[in-house]
């Protein structure tokens, strides 16, 4: 048997969406930026997906930007708040996804800006209080904090933070990457800058996603050579990637809630579990539903002499699973946001993460293998 609890990393794509894809891979090709029937076709897809995710998520069409994925689209945010809209101070923590973290230092290098890293409890959650005392300052600023943590789950109160941002005349960028298809977003209530998606994330196809760019910010080209997004990205369209994108969206806002109580249910079942079965384990980040991502559980496991291999170890036995961050894989530098909160390094931690496809065999499988690891 193998078990795929790496969801955080990537999802398994949905059979509707492959499907839904499949005409625009193998028949309806044309180029959506050219007039003739085949590229006014191809275009009049396009707009329909933009309308659809424009719909589930209730603001207009025009301020869904498609991308290649979130990375792209967090460095389009940040680099948009620097070059066009004047922002002389960034905002952030030291636990953001490197998207965020290392464009920041980028645009530290290369444009002089000031960056502000928030400090983090042990818990991965920012101080609001730390924040307003920061915003008060009459600096034009740029607020980068992502609503749920990619390898501990802590989640941003990111209503809080988008009303702060307001009252100090702030710009609010937050990557929603993890939790983007996972809870509704309305965001005729959410007054918020900048979000993105990845829609590999949420069962749909890798290489594309989506930057939304609240209509009241000016923003500039930030690829060059083409007219098309609304002339802020350059490049011919993802076609058959931004239809999967849509239809993968549109099937998870159709039992968002089934979903989370779901996917919840095996996470604490999964907690429960541990905490029985392997004396000394705890939990990094927020475990409380209200306050933690539940499609993520980042363990910190006893300490043993086989930590270095426990990973490796768990795959042969046929459980995938992460230690962090899968866009640091090859890395060997440890986890940034473990070291952010000052998590115990001598303990081995694997990330385990949940779809909608994951099943109470699956994680009681997984845990009769780490199990028998330390039994050994």
């Amino acid at each position: 048997m193998r078990v795929y609890l790496d969801n955080a990393a990537t999802t398994p794509i949905a059979p509707e969406v492959a499907q839904a894809m499949i005409p625009y891979i193998l028949n309806e090709f044309g180029n959506p930026s050219s007039t003739h029937f085949y590229g006014r076709q191809a275009k009049g897809v396009i707009e329909t997906s933009r309308r659809t995710v424009a719909k589930l998520l209730h603001c207009s069409p025009s301020e869904i930007i498609f991308t290649s994925g979130g990375t792209e689209a967090d460095n389009m945010a940040l680099t948009t708040a620097i070059l066009s809209l004047g922002a002389k101070r960034i905002i952030s923590s030291s636990i953001e996804h490197h998207a965020v973290g290392h464009t920041i230092e980028a645009l530290v290098r290369e444009n002089g800006v000031e960056v502000v890293w928030l400090d983090v409890d042990n818990k991965g959650n920012i101080s609001l209080e730390q924040l307003e005392n920061y915003l008060k300052e009459p600096i034009p600023t740029m607020v980068s904090l992502m609503h749920a943590n990619n390898e501990i789950g802590t989640l941003l109160p990111i209503k809080k933070v988008s009303e702060l941002c307001r009252q100090y005349g702030a710009w609010f960028h937050s990557d929603t990457v993890q939790t983007m298809a996972h809870y509704a977003f309305n965001l005729q209530e959410l007054d918020i800058d900048f979000i993105t998606c990845a829609a590999h994330k949420f069962h749909g196809p890798k290489g594309v996603g989506f930057l939304y760019v609240n209509k009241n910010v000016k923003a500039e080209a930030f690829i060059h050579g083409g007219a098309q997004e609304r002339g802020l990205r350059g490049g011919t369209e993802n076609l058959y990637g931004i239809v999967g994108l849509a239809k993968a969206l549109e099937l998870a806002n159709t039992d968002i809630e089934e979903h989370q109580q779901q996917v919840q249910e095996l996470k604490s079942y999964m907690i429960a579990q541990l905490q029985e079965r392997l004396p000394g384990v705890s939990f990094h980040g927020e475990t409380d539903p209200a306050k933690s991502l539940y499609t993520v559980l980042n363990v910190c496991l006893p300490a043993t002499e086989k930590s270095g291999m426990l990973l490796f170890t768990l795959d042969l036995k046929g459980v995938a699973c992460s230690g962090g961050s899968a866009c640091s894989s090859g890395s060997n530098k440890g986890s940034h946001v473990l070291e952010g909160i000052g998590a115990d390094s001598s303990r081995p931690n694997a990330r385990f993460s949940f779809s909608r496809y994951t099943t109470k065999e699956e994680i009681d499988f997984a845990l009769e293998q780490l199990v028998s690891i330390y039994s050994k």
